[in-house]
């Protein structure tokens, strides 16, 4: 059964959002009222003292659940001997245990190296630099309906919604976007290939690559291998071999954002993997650390050993207290919780499925491991997608005691702590299938 709803927001969360509305920026994307109090693992409590069950993780961040006590521990400890000392001009342990951590699950063969900043966003940019340091190339490309953050640099980059670049012109130059091999709603038309990835490659060598951008002057191809705020979106099979193949023949380095998809959340260590493809450079972030603010790139080490001292640097990357959380986050994710995203979303999918059959709005489920998307559409014939739909069943879930987050147009995005249990699964699908039937009742004919 269904939790019956609540009266949402209560007193203390009404009166805290009218405080925040007074003094923080109207730019914040808030879905709905939801003020949180505290955590612990899959469960949150509001101000005012209502549960939910949380499915969003921060977008995808606290991968260990709220407040694991490994990782608070690793935190207070590190607090207790020292915050913060500049790892950019000192030395301390954490951050070469946390990078030697890294290194050692690099997704590609030989050695690595890491560069520690403290967002996505923070990552993308100094990987574009270390691209244009290893091949003295100033040029991009990137991918329709990507998402790669909102500084100037990694906006340039990001391709997702345009209210995300509107006022903001002119971004970075050189980054040429090409569609991404969405198979489900696909951009292009069919050239000669049965698979449509090899079709958005051969679009990329044969007409980009003709008519505008000379592969010569191209340092690097960034690429999500899911896309996430897009729309989680899988790829075919066959895009990143032939993407790498592209890339190995005009010397030009594979990037991938692996800031949503990468530690853990889609039962493998990276997403890449999924397709036994060797990127040139990985960017991550978000689930890192369980919640502290840690990103990094890491690189093949003939491709970072050309920097400098002083070419790229960052005050707080690879902070003492995140890389203590880091550390206490890999640790877990490798002593289980990686095998359990992969048991787990593989049974969250069967039940999904499920629903599916029994709710016309459902357009695709997709995903791997703990990293799920389901599009809501308005007809499964024309697949014309079902907005006002997907945004309904949010509010539903929300005012019923599961907490959720859109992407893309229509997609509902599902993305629990990696330690989340079957019982948790058992206890939330009933909350959405039921905000799903009301929406449905409410806007389908």
């Amino acid at each position: 059964m269904s939790t019956p709803p609540q009266v949402l927001p209560g007193p203390q969360a009404k009166a805290l959002i009218e405080r925040d509305a007074q003094v923080l920026s109207p730019s914040y994307t808030r879905g709905y009222p939801f003020v949180i109090d505290r955590g612990e693992g899959a469960r949150v409590w509001d101000v005012d003292g209502h549960p939910f069950i949380d499915f969003t993780t921060g977008i995808a961040v606290t991968s260990t659940g709220h407040a694991h006590p490994n990782v608070v521990k690793a935190i207070q400890d590190q607090a207790a001997r020292f915050i913060h000392m500049s790892g950019t001009d000192f030395y301390y342990p954490v951050q070469v245990e946390m990078a030697e951590r890294l290194a050692s699950v690099a997704p590609f063969d030989g050695d690595a190296m890491v560069f520690f900043g403290n967002s996505g966003a923070e990552a993308i940019e100094a990987a574009a630099k270390l691209a244009r340091t290893y091949t003295g190339r100033p040029r991009f490309i990137a991918f329709l309906r990507g998402f790669h953050g909102r500084t100037m640099g990694a906006l340039s980059f990001t391709a997702s919604k345009y209210v995300q670049r509107k006022d903001f012109f002119p971004l970075v130059p050189g980054i040429t976007h090409v569609p991404y091999p969405d198979a489900y709603r696909p951009i292009l038309n069919p050239v000669g290939f049965d698979d449509y990835g090899e079709r958005v490659v051969d679009y990329i060598e044969n007409v980009i690559f003709q008519t505008e951008v000379p592969p010569t002057e191209v340092a690097g191809i960034l690429v999500e291998p899911i896309q996430g705020e897009g729309g989680y979106v899988v790829p075919p099979d066959g895009f990143f071999s032939a993407l790498r193949r592209l890339c190995d023949k005009y010397e030009i380095l594979l990037i991938v954002d692996e800031v949503q998809s990468g530690m853990g959340r889609t039962g493998k260590w990276w997403a890449m993997e999924h397709w036994g493809v060797e990127p040139d450079i990985v960017c991550t972030a978000k689930g890192i650390a369980s919640g502290m603010p840690l990103s990094a790139i890491i690189a093949r080490r003939e491709i970072m050993s050309t920097w400098v001292p002083g070419a790229h640097a960052s005050t707080f990357g690879g902070n003492p207290v995140s890389c203590a959380a880091g550390i206490a986050t890999f640790d877990l994710l490798k002593g289980g919780l990686i095998d359990n995203a992969a048991q787990m979303g593989a049974y969250l999918v069967d039940k999904l499925g499920e629903i599916e059959q029994r709710h016309p709005s459902i357009g695709q489920i997709r995903g791997k491991g703990l990293m799920i998307g389901t599009e809501f559409v308005q007809n499964r014939e024309t697949r014309k997608p079902a907005q006002q739909l997907r945004d309904r069943v949010v509010d539903y879930a929300f005012q019923s005691g599961l907490l959720l987050l859109g992407c893309g147009t229509s997609t509902l995005r599902i993305v629990p702590p990696l330690n989340v249990d079957q019982a948790t699964i058992d206890e939330a699908l009933p909350i959405l299938e039921h905000a799903i039937a009301r929406a449905e009742e409410d806007l389908l004919d």
